[in-house]
């Protein structure tokens, strides 16, 4: 009976084990490249503005929507990440990071 309990506890295992690679890898909402080892939750509408749902980002791509736009615009017209994208100096950013890997990271300045 042992033998038995334990080859069911390896099977479900290895079930679970196999079910969780077949399960798509969550995204940045930015750029749309799988996620690194760390992660940052951008606030859609900023929390100064009331805004309370959240989407997972790279902290390069956190980093340069608030160096790129200030809170009041991302609360009025770049609430949709869709719509972010379209940003032309978010764009660009996007396009460059394409290639990088998930957990690259470089200095994010400034710009408008």
């Amino acid at each position: 009976m042992t033998g038995r309990v334990k080859r069911r506890a390896g099977l479900a295992a290895a079930q679970a084990l196999a079910e969780a690679r077949a399960a798509p890898a969550p995204v940045c909402a930015l750029c749309e490249r799988p996620l690194g080892r760390r992660v940052e939750w951008h606030h859609l509408v900023p929390k100064s503005e009331g805004g309370r749902i959240t989407a997972p980002v790279h902290p390069i791509c956190h980093r340069t929507i608030h160096a790129t736009l200030p809170n009041a615009d991302l609360a009025r017209a770049y609430a949709d990440p869709a719509t972010l994208r379209a940003h032309p100096a978010i764009a660009r950013f996007v396009a460059w990071v394409a290639d990088k890997p998930a957990d690259f990271t470089a200095l994010v300045r400034r710009g408008r």
